[in-house]
């Protein structure tokens, strides 16, 4: 099919939408009554559920009687599925790796983002600063992991490196290290390149939360005698908190899905699997249906009480 047929349907799927559109805002409006105005609603509410339906709420229920199901999706199974995930040691290790991940990226990452907003903040170079914090942002996840396994990249020490990191250790008089491969450490070097995107996001939500604290509780605070590390503490904190929580839980979810650095830097492999990752090998390349539906519902339940809180809280504060 040429890019002219391509362009063609693409006009023809617009117009009939529009024509779709226009026929029921006309049939709609013809009924002036509140009977109208639902019916007006639903024309327009129904077309988005059905679509949510269709590619939301269909695949998650099928996802879930996968999950119960053998390798092949034939026979019931149970819980056998959910028993292996917490039996088999390399399912443990994916676990595992998992937790660290969620425990150390979202902490780090905001506590980066926090106090570089802080630092820069009302500097005459602020603009500048925050733009080289927020780059990585613009980069796919794939693109940083591929600058990142350059920084860690491997060889000899006698030999040229090309890794800026081996390069760094070498200049000092040390080895060079197998930055990816060597366990369990490499796992954190992963983490790191999350950390390093994640920061400038972190640091961007914050940085707009700082500025909009109120001059008058800053004022009062420093006629109080608060400065410093007090004032950082006691008011800028206490004041940003709703974005605080924003900013951890959003990259929490983030990174309890994180799939694409571990599947570009290690492919999974020298024990950095997690659980993103470890459902896509397990649907996809091993296609053992059950076993990859069972942790894609894994998945889910770790991420919907995350979610849960952070809706709460948008809606205390919005609530004051």
């Amino acid at each position: 099919m040429s890019t002219g047929e391509k362009f063609v349907q693409l006009l023809i799927v617009i117009g009939l939408f529009v024509a779709v559109m226009a026929v029921v805002l006309v049939l709609t409006s013809r009924v002036r009554s509140r009977i109208g105005e639902v019916l007006q609603t639903a024309a327009f509410l129904l077309p988005a559920v059905a679509l949510l339906a269709l590619g939301l709420l269909y695949p998650a229920i099928r996802t879930i009687i996968e999950s119960f199901r053998d390798r092949a999706s034939r026979e019931w199974v149970g819980l056998e599925n959910y028993r292996t995930i917490f039996t088999d040691d390399a399912l443990l290790q994916v676990l595992r790796n998992t937790a660290v991940w969620v425990l150390v990226t979202p902490v780090l990452a905001t506590v980066i983002g926090l106090v570089y907003a802080v630092l820069v903040d009302r500097a005459r170079f602020e603009r500048f600063a925050k733009a080289l914090m927020f780059m990585p942002m613009a980069i796919s996840l794939v693109g940083a992991s591929l600058i990142w396994k350059f920084v860690y990249a491997y060889r000899e020490t006698g030999a040229a490196q090309i890794g800026v990191g081996n390069q760094i250790l070498k200049g000092l008089g040390f080895d060079t290290y197998r930055f990816i491969s060597t366990e369990p450490w490499n796992t954190l070097f992963l983490i790191v390149v999350m950390i390093w995107v994640q920061a400038g996001f972190a640091m961007t939500i914050l940085s707009a939360a700082i500025k909009a604290v109120p001059d008058d509780i800053v004022e009062a605070a420093r006629l109080d005698g608060v400065s410093g590390w007090r004032m950082f503490r006691y008011i800028t904190v206490p004041s940003i908190r709703p974005s605080l929580i924003v900013v951890l839980t959003t990259i929490t979810i983030a990174t309890l899905k994180v799939f694409d650095i571990v599947r570009t830097m290690t492919g999974g492999n020298f024990g950095t699997s997690v659980l993103a990752y470890e459902f896509y090998s397990q649907g996809f390349r091993a296609f053992n249906n059950g076993l990859g539906a069972a942790l894609a519902v894994l998945l889910f339940v770790l991420v919907i009480p995350i979610v849960a809180y952070n809706v709460r809280q948008m809606r205390k504060v919005e609530a004051r």
